[in-house]
């Protein structure tokens, strides 16, 4: 009975072997395959290991039919798919760009969904952006397109880069030529002024549930990463497996990927993060020194964190690359969108000088006024701009409430207390 178990068991790997279509490498590896079967047959069953069917599962949560192509050969030290994919980016923006120029490079095919045929016809033929880091030639396979059919029909991976404040309508726009099952991976962050929902909410309101989701965030700037500049990032899901399968995609000698189970921590920071870099902004902009910017920072982190609690994100989420890592670079960094905006408000611009003068988008913007709102519905006590007093400022100088001097002279004036109240409160 053993022998004959044993005989079933080498026919069932070797037509797993076939299906798989691996290399056949001649007679010495089938001998040293087959003693390889005898020997895993010579283990008890409570010490065996796992079964080809269930390893081929684990290599990608899709369950895609794996075949290995000569597309991905690699020397780099991140193993390359074990299946052939094409990836399809949504948004012609500077960090869809810069994620279409990692996967390039590592000779993925890429399909950028653009709004103008014009500049689809300038990344197809000049391998440019006409408008966003122009100066950057991109990988040959990159190809643009205006059609959405064309885009997304065949995707094995959906990137989202639309900015927050524009995905509904564009994701209802595009989601009959979304194949269904299709992963979406969102690269966008920040919270809808409409329905006060993170780009998870939105989604799942427009997409559905019945696909895998996840979210990539971290200290991230467009022209560093296309430049090739070491850069680190977390992508999160609710489905691990595809937050390993992405990483694992993406990453290279330059550019790593880890992974978390923490979505809404990793939402939250990258939504706080670019209201904390106004305030920044508008602190260098008065000509304050370092103390008072390093100060403001890390209290704006405390108030990112106290956020994170009301809605169960881990500390350590917040703590790490998509909460104070990417504040950091967002505040602190000179390519950053959202500092540069707070900068010219601190130097005394208008809001309607700033915004008429730019193309780029500063998501803190629409955020900070999102988030106040979405602070006073979800959370509860009483007088919530104590407890969030930068937030709270930010979108009254937004709003033309207060000035930027106001919104100072009333941090510095606060009631003094603990550093960490909770510790007193729990």
């Amino acid at each position: 009975k053993r022998t004959s178990a044993m005989k079933k068991e080498i026919e069932s790997r070797l037509q797993c072997r076939k299906n798989m279509r691996l290399p056949r490498r001649g007679w010495p590896v089938v001998i040293l395959w087959t003693l390889a079967l005898l020997f895993i047959g010579s283990i008890p069953p409570s010490r065996g290991f796992t079964t080809p069917r269930l390893r081929a599962l684990q290599r990608t949560s899709s369950q895609r039919t794996t075949q290995f192509s000569p597309l991905f050969a690699t020397s780099s030290k991140f193993s390359p798919p074990p299946f052939p994919v094409r990836i399809a980016v949504m948004g012609g923006g500077n960090f869809g760009l810069a994620l279409s120029t990692v996967l390039g490079r590592k000779g993925i095919p890429v399909t950028l969904l653009v709004r103008s045929t014009e500049v689809a016809n300038t990344l197809n033929t000049e391998h440019t952006h006409p408008r966003y880091m122009s100066d950057i030639n991109l990988p040959n396979s990159i190809r643009a397109t205006t059609d959405p059919s064309a885009a997304l029909a065949d995707a094995t991976y959906i990137i989202h880069a639309v900015p927050v404040q524009f995905s509904r309508a564009f994701l209802e726009s595009v989601k009959e030529f979304i194949p269904p099952g299709t992963p979406i991976l969102s690269a966008s962050k920040g919270i809808e002024t409409t329905s006060l929902g993170f780009m998870a909410d939105i989604l799942r309101d427009v997409l559905g549930e019945e696909r895998g989701y996840a979210f990539l965030s971290g200290p991230s700037f467009a022209r560093e990463i296309c430049e090739g500049v070491a850069t680190a990032v977390v992508i999160a899901s609710s489905d691990l497996l595809l937050a390993d399968d992405l990483a694992s995609l993406m990453s290279d000698d330059n550019f790593r990927v880890f992974t978390s189970k923490d979505v809404i921590g990793v939402e939250i920071g990258g939504a706080v993060k670019n209201v904390i870099a106004l305030a920044a902004g508008m602190c260098e902009g008065l000509g304050l020194g370092t103390n008072a910017m390093s100060g403001l920072v890390t209290r704006g982190c405390a108030e990112m964190r106290r956020l994170g609690s009301v809605f169960d994100a881990k500390p350590s989420t917040i703590a790490g690359l998509s909460g104070v890592g990417d504040t950091f670079g967002t505040c602190f960094g000179p390519l950053s969108r959202n500092r540069r905006f707070g900068y010219r408000l601190g130097e005394g611009e208008t809001m309607s000088q700033i915004l008429s003068s730019t193309t780029e988008v500063a998501e803190g913007v629409d955020t900070s006024i999102a988030l106040v709102k979405m602070i006073k519905k979800k959370c509860k006590g009483y007088r919530l701009d104590l407890k969030y007093p930068i937030l709270f400022g930010v979108a009254a100088i937004l709003e033309g409430k207060q000035t930027p001097e106001d919104g100072l002279r009333g941090l510095m004036n606060m009631p003094m207390r603990m550093e960490s109240f909770e510790e007193l409160y729990g």
